[in-house]
């Protein structure tokens, strides 16, 4: 595994650097300190967009469902365990986060 102080080369992507996933702590750290209710996201499943909080959302046990309010497909759940939260967001196709700017 390479760390952020040693990428490696991916010469089939036009010679971009490529950098294992720690360098996503600071980025993610800034995106989930926002309000994340307020971000905006799309249905994988019927297209629709709205806000995280109109989600409808079920549990809490063994964690919580966000079901779209238009077709009803899971698109995100968290889950906490004693060592780690999960987090799927497989059913979004995109995440506006609005900026603090």
């Amino acid at each position: 595994m390479q760390s952020d102080s040693d990428p490696t080369s991916d010469a089939g992507d036009g010679g971009t650097t490529v950098w294992d996933g720690n360098v996503l702590a600071g980025p993610l750290s800034e995106i989930f300190a926002v309000d994340i209710t307020t971000a905006v996201g799309r249905c994988r499943g019927c297209g629709s967009s709205g806000a995280i909080a109109t989600l409808r959302v079920h549990g809490p046990q063994p964690g919580l469902v966000g079901r779209c309010p238009g077709c009803g497909d899971v698109l995100l759940r968290i889950v906490r365990t004693p060592h780690a939260v999960w987090l799927d967001l497989g059913g979004l196709t995109s995440l506006c986060i609005p900026s603090a700017d």
